[in-house]
């Protein structure tokens, strides 16, 4: 009796596991995500709202020396943990033609919530609205914050994390800041990429 407890017991586990399985993957198909461009590739441009439901172009928001879209997030306490950081990269870049941008993709995230948030946090920089996740998809933006470096031509030169620790006082490598510096110096981009981490974009 126990013997056929432990063999019932053991299918069950099987069917919960294939089940688990069959639901995880049925959620990978549903966001197929595209693989980001190649660095060097020419971002086209696009128009997003921002929260107030203005349309704006990335060719109206770029910076004359490059621009830097930064996927991010209201509710992430990830993306909320580098708020300063992006705000202190924003405004110490601006007057050297380094434009920032932030883009929130979340399907749970209303661009009500976005400009609370950007209110509260004391974000300046633009943070624009892509429902639908457009251009998301097209950038194969995966994590809040996952960002993107565009130099003066559109040329995408550096796509991954703003720097290697959520804990600014563990940073040791701020791999944005090094392609920032680095492309306005004239020079090739020593690391254009290194995987971002944070939470998933909520896609809808």
């Amino acid at each position: 009796m126990k013997k056929l407890h432990a063999v019932s017991l053991m299918i069950a586990v099987v069917f919960a596991v294939a089940a688990f399985t069959a639901g995880g993957n049925a959620r990978a198909v549903d966001f197929d995500i595209p693989a980001p461009p190649a660095i060097g590739a020419t971002i086209v441009d696009f128009t997003l709202p921002d929260a107030n439901g203005t349309n704006h172009s990335l060719a109206s928001l770029a910076g004359k020396s490059g621009t830097v879209l930064i996927f991010i997030a209201t509710q992430c306490p990830v993306s909320n943990a580098y708020n300063e950081r992006m705000e202190k990269l924003a405004t110490e870049y601006k007057a050297r033609g380094i434009n920032v941008v932030g883009i929130n993709a979340n399907s749970t995230e209303s661009a009500a919530d976005v400009k609370t948030h950007a209110a509260e946090k004391h974000l300046s920089f633009p943070i624009l609205k892509d429902n639908g996740n457009k251009i998301a998809d097209a950038l194969g933006a995966t994590r809040t914050p996952e960002a993107y470096f565009l130099d003066g031509k559109n040329k995408l030169v550096y796509h991954g994390r703003i720097d290697n620790s959520r804990d600014e006082t563990q940073v040791v490598s701020s791999e944005l800041r090094e392609a920032i510096d680095e492309t306005l110096a004239g020079k090739p981009v020593a690391k254009s990429t290194a995987n971002a981490f944070g939470c998933s974009i909520k896609r809808g």
